[in-house]
C-alpha cells in the first residue's frame, strides 16, 4: 500500500538540499574557528564570508558527499527498502570511496574517525561493528561524523520520524556509535517531522523522544531549552551554557559531536525560526562550522521551504546550485542541487511505494524547481560586460540580454568537468570527476524567443574543451535565428576535442542594434555512451589527467607505447573514467601487465566495487581470461584458457555490453560471452582494472552502440 507524502515533498527536499549547500558553504571558510576568534576577525557572520578568506564558495567537503553519496546505498540495494542494513551502509562506502582520495577526512586510524571505520571495513570487519566504540574506543566512536552524513536519511522519510531515526541510526553506525548516533538521530527526527511540523519546540520534542534522558545529547538540548526560557540572547547561551559545560575542553577528540550538537540546538532555539539568523548564530558560534550550519541550513529550509530562504539576503544566486560529489562513480561529481533534490526525492517516493518523478522526460538540465538554475552562470570569465542574467521563468531557464550589439554578445554556461580554477587548487577534499559531456553524445534543447523581445536574436550552442596550456577553446555548435515567440528545437553530435576533457556548455546569444531580450531554455540533455578515444593529447596538457578518477595506488600518463600506466600494492584497483548513463558500449584496448596477479578492463563500471570485467587471472595455478560480474562480491560469468604471460607484450582486449549480455575479445579473438539476466548492471563508464602489481594501457577505444 503506497504510503502518503506531503503535497510539497518535492519542493521541500529541494529546498532542504539548498539549506544544506548554503549552511556548508558558509561555514567552510571559517571552519574550525572558535567563537571568540570569529567575533574579532569577521564579526557576526550573516553572509558568505569567502572573499574575506580568499577562498572559493564553491567547495568540495565531506559534509556534502558524505551525505549523498552514502544515501544511494537505498538505489544499491532496491530490495532492502526500509529494512536496508547497515552491513549495506557500509558496502555502499566501500564503492564509492576511493582510499585516500575521495569524500573522507583522511586523518588516519584514529584521528579521523570514518577512515577508521573504512580500514575496518577493508580489513573485512562489517558494518555496526565497524564503527563500534568496543572496537575503535568511545572517543574516537563519538566525534561529529555520523550527524553530518545525517539529512538524506531524514528527507527521504517525509513525516516519519520513526523511519528517520531507524534508517540514520544503521547508517552512522557504520563509522560510529554512543552519544555520535544518538546526536545524529535527533537530527534526522526534527528534519523529518519538519516535513509537517513546523514548531520549533514540538520538533525538539519528537527530537529527544529518541534518546535516552540519561544521555549527554539530551542533558545538552533539556539545558538549552530551559536557558531559552529565561533570555533572548544567545550570546549569553554560548557563553554560560556551550562553553562552560559542553565546549572542546570537556568533550576532546578532533572534532567531537557534543560541543556541534550544543550548536545546533542553539542556533536553532535563537534564530527566532529565520533561515539567516539561525545560520548567523551557528556560524558565530564556531567549531565545526560547515557541518553546524550544514545540518541548521538543511533543517530550517525543509521546516520552512524556498519562502524562509529567499526570505532574507540573495542565498542562492552566488550559489547558483552548483556542488561536487567526488566518489568513485567519478561521472556523478559535476552536479546540481535539482537533480540531488530529485534523486533524493526519487529514493523517498521507492520508500513510499511511488513511482519515480522524471521530469520533462528525464531531461538533465529540467529547471523544474522553483527558481533552479542549475548550475548555468552569466559568463562572466569571457564576457564581463554585464550584458547577461541567468534565472528561472515558469520552470525554464531566462537568460536575459541586455543592449547586445557588435562585439557585445550574451553568454550562460554551466560546467561539465572540473573548472581551470580547480586544476591546480589543493583542495582539503580533492575533487575527483570525470567530464559528464564526451564526443559523440547527442545533445539536445528546446528553445524559445520571449514574444517581447524587440528583434530577432541568433542562439548558438557551444562548448568549451581544454587545449594543451590547461586553457580553453570555444567550440561553435549548431544556431539558430529566434523571432520573438518562436520555439525550435536543437541537436548536435558533439565533435572530436582530441582528447581534451570538456569543461562547459553553453549559450550564446548575438543580435544588433543595441537589441534587448530574453531567451528560455525549457531543456537541455544529452545521455548514453559516447564515441570517443581516450589517450593522450597531442597538444598535451595536464587536464586530461584529471579526467580519471584514479582509484589505485599510483596512475602515470607519459608512458612510451601506451598512454596510462597503473600500479596497485595491495587488493584490486580500478582507474576509471566515463558516466553512470553509459549503456551499450564496446571498449577495447591494449594491455600489457608488467606484474600483476589479474589485469582487464572494465565496462558499465558504478565504483570501485561494481562492474563488468574481462580479466587475465590465475584459476588454480592456471592462466586464465574470465568474464566476471563485481556487485560487491565478485561472480565469474565466464571463463576460457588463455596464454598469457607477464612483461612479454601487450594484449589487444574489447568488452562489449548491450543490454544483459556482455562479451568479451582477446587478441581480436571472441573468447567470452555471458547473459546476466539477474540484477544487471544497466549503465557506467570504463576502467582499467590492476590487481597487485603494474601494466601499462591504451589508447582507448570507446565506441557507442545504437541505444
Amino acid at each position: 500500500m503506497p504510503t502518503a507524502l506531503p503535497p510539497d515533498y518535492s519542493d521541500r527536499v529541494y529546498a532542504g538540499v539548498l539549506g544544506k549547500l548554503i549552511g556548508v558553504y558558509l561555514g567552510r571558510p571559517i571552519e574550525g574557528w572558535s567563537y571568540r576568534d570569529v567575533l574579532s576577525k569577521i564579526g557576526l557572520v550573516n553572509y558568505y564570508v569567502h572573499d574575506r578568506r580568499g577562498v572559493e564558495l564553491i567547495v568540495t567537503d565531506d559534509d556534502i558527499s558524505g551525505t549523498f553519496a552514502f544515501l544511494r546505498a537505498l538505489d544499491d540495494h532496491p530490495h532492502a527498502g526500509r529494512q536496508l542494513t547497515a552491513e549495506q551502509v557500509g558496502q555502499t562506502w566501500l564503492n564509492y570511496i576511493i582510499d585516500n582520495k575521495t569524500i573522507l577526512w583522511w586523518g588516519g586510524m584514529g584521528l579521523s574517525t570514518e577512515h577508521t571505520a573504512f580500514i575496518r571495513l577493508q580489513d573485512g570487519i562489517a558494518a555496526p561493528r565497524s564503527g563500534s566504540a568496543e572496537l575503535n574506543g568511545r572517543l574516537v566512536a563519538e566525534q561529529i561524523g555520523a550527524q553530518i552524513f545525517i539529512d538524506g536519511w531524514a528527507m527521504v522519510a517525509p513525516g516519519d520520524p520513526d523511519l528517520a531515526v531507524s534508517l540514520a541510526r544503521r547508517a552512522a553506525s557504520v563509522s560510529h556509535d554512543g552519544e555520535a548516533i544518538l546526536a545524529a538521530q535527533v537530527v534526522a527526527a526534527m528534519e523529518a517531522q519538519a516535513f509537517v511540523e513546523r514548531d520549533l519546540n514540538k520538533l525538539f520534542d519528537v527530537g529527544v523522544s529518541y534518546i535516552p534522558k540519561t544521555s549527554i545529547i539530551y542533558r545538552v538540548i533539556d539545558d538549552l531549552r530551559a536557558f531559552r526560557a529565561k533570555t533572548d540572547d544567545w550570546q549569553r547561551a554560548m557563553t554560560e551554557v556551550v562553553e562552560p559545560n559542553y565546549g572542546y575542553d570537556k568533550y576532546g577528540g578532533n572534532c567531537h559531536v557534543v560541543p556541534n550538537h550544543a550548536l545546533i540546538a542553539l542556533a536553532l532555539l535563537w534564530g527566532d525560526d529565520d533561515f539567516q539568523k539561525s545560520l548567523m548564530i551557528a556560524n558565530t558560534c564556531g567549531w565545526d562550522t560547515d557541518c553546524n550550519s550544514g545540518n541548521v541550513g538543511c533543517l530550517m529550509g525543509i521546516k520552512n521551504g524556498l519562502a524562509g530562504i529567499e526570505a532574507g539576503p540573495d542565498w542562492r544566486g552566488p550559489v547558483a546550485e552548483r556542488l561536487y560529489l567526488p566518489t568513485a562513480d567519478a561521472g556523478g561529481c559535476m552536479t546540481d542541487a535539482a537533480n540531488v533534490a530529485l534523486a533524493v526525492e526519487n529514493a523517498g517516493r521507492r520508500l513510499a511505494g511511488r513511482a519515480p518523478r522524471e521530469p520533462k522526460d528525464g531531461a538533465r538540465f529540467h529547471f523544474s524547481f522553483p527558481g533552479s538554475v542549475q548550475g548555468f552562470v552569466p559568463d562572466k570569465r569571457w564576457d564581463a560586460h554585464g550584458t547577461t542574467t541567468v534565472s528561472n521563468d515558469a520552470g525554464r531557464l531566462a537568460i536575459t540580454y541586455h543592449k547586445l550589439a557588435l562585439g557585445r554578445v550574451a553568454r550562460a554556461t554551466t560546467a561539465t568537468f572540473s573548472p581551470p580554477e580547480k586544476l591546480k587548487v589543493a583542495d582539503a577534499y580533492k575533487l575527483i570527476c570525470s567530464p559528464t559531456l564526451n564526443p559523440g553524445q547527442r545533445m539536445t534543447s528546446t528553445v524559445q524567443a520571449d514574444p517581447q523581445n524587440d528583434r530577432p536574436a541568433l542562439l548558438q550552442l557551444f562548448l568549451r574543451h581544454y587545449d594543451g596550456a590547461d586553457a580553453l577553446v570555444q567550440v561553435a555548435g549548431p544556431s539558430v535565428e529566434l523571432m520573438p515567440g518562436d520555439t525550435h528545437d536543437m541537436a548536435w553530435t558533439i565533435p572530436q576535442t582530441g582528447g581534451q576533457p570538456i569543461a562547459e556548455v553553453g549559450f550564446e546569444i548575438r543580435a544588433t542594434g543595441g537589441a534587448s531580450g530574453a531567451v528560455y531554455v525549457d531543456r537541455l540533455h544529452w545521455t548514453g555512451a559516447p564515441t570517443v578515444t581516450l589517450t593522450r593529447p597531442q597538444d598535451g596538457g595536464t587536464a586530461w589527467t584529471r579526467a580519471w578518477a584514479e582509484g589505485v595506488s599510483s596512475a602515470g600518463y607519459w608512458v612510451p607505447d601506451y598512454q596510462y600506466r597503473v600500479t596497485q600494492n595491495r587488493g584490486r584497483g580500478l582507474h576509471m573514467y566515463g558516466t553512470r548513463d553509459w549503456t551499450d558500449y564496446t571498449v577495447a584496448t591494449t594491455v600489457l601487465p608488467v606484474l600483476a596477479t589479474a589485469v582487464g578492463l572494465a565496462a558499465r563500471v558504478q565504483g570501485m566495487r561494481r562492474y563488468y570485467a574481462l580479466l587475465l587471472t590465475t584459476n588454480a595455478d592456471r592462466r586464465v581470461v574470465q568474464l566476471v560480474k563485481m556487485r560487491d562480491v565478485q561472480t565469474v560469468l565466464s571463463e576460457a584458457p588463455a596464454d598469457w604471460a607477464l612483461g612479454e607484450r601487450g594484449y589487444a582486449m574489447s568488452l562489449t555490453v548491450q543490454g544483459t549480455k556482455i562479451t568479451g575479445t582477446l587478441d581480436g579473438q571472441q573468447v567470452l560471452t555471458a547473459t546476466d539476466a539477474v540484477e544487471p548492471l544497466k549503465g557506467g563508464g570504463i576502467a582499467i582494472v590492476i590487481e597487485e602489481g603494474r601494466a601499462h594501457a591504451g589508447p582507448i577505444e570507446v565506441t557507442a552502440l545504437s541505444q
